[in-house]
């Protein structure tokens, strides 16, 4: 993702596009204290899901009132590092908590404020393993679960993705960084010249 973003980012600000980049749970100062709760702190490894859930949709409902939506509205061309659908599949899907429950916690978080488009980008569940676990820097709380949680992920995103293609692009990241730059930017040019 981060790759992704980066590649993104720059072709957008050589395009003379102001481009503001953030990350979820974070992006704000009371996001960032959330995320370092839900991440690395002591506290938060006897975090509940339903808390964990509580705690995304505030930072979540943080970052739209006091960055996304004031961006938007100056022109700004907004990219988010996660946003709703993480909450859907990680606290939903993978903790098992009621898809009502979450869709109302989520819509309340967001209020209204919806991404033109969101690219999933799918890899399969060994090969991102693998990946995390290269990085060889210390796991915080979330990639410390085992595989089976990540399998349940993926089946998430990607059954989020069938029920709303219109929204969520699938792409595959398991080529080269540069082959999935290209798909994201005609995905990007499309929906930009749709709205």
């Amino acid at each position: 993702k981060s790759t992704q973003i980066k590649m993104l980012a720059e072709h957008l600000r050589a395009a003379g596009q102001t481009v503001e980049v953030m990350r979820e749970p974070g992006g704000t100062e009371v996001g960032e204290e959330i995320r370092h709760l839900l991440q690395h702190a002591k506290a938060g490894h006897t975090i509940t899901p339903e808390t964990e859930l509580l705690l995304f949709a505030a930072s979540r409902a943080q970052i739209v009132r006091e960055k996304v939506r004031p961006l938007l509205a100056s022109g700004v061309f907004v990219i988010l590092d996660r946003f709703l659908d993480s909450t859907s599949v990680y606290q939903g899907i993978a903790r098992g908590l009621p898809a009502p429950s979450v869709q109302a916690i989520n819509a309340f978080a967001v209020g209204g404020t919806l991404p033109h488009l969101t690219v999933l980008l799918d890899l399969d569940t060994e090969t991102a393993w693998q990946r995390i676990h290269a990085t060889g820097r210390e796991l915080d709380r979330m990639e410390s679960q085992p595989r089976e949680f990540y399998e349940k992920v993926r089946q998430g995103y990607l059954a989020l993705a069938r029920a709303e293609p219109e929204r969520i692009a699938v792409v595959d990241a398991g080529r080269a960084p540069e082959i999935v730059h290209a798909d994201i930017l005609k995905l990007v040019e499309t929906r930009r010249h749709a709205l």
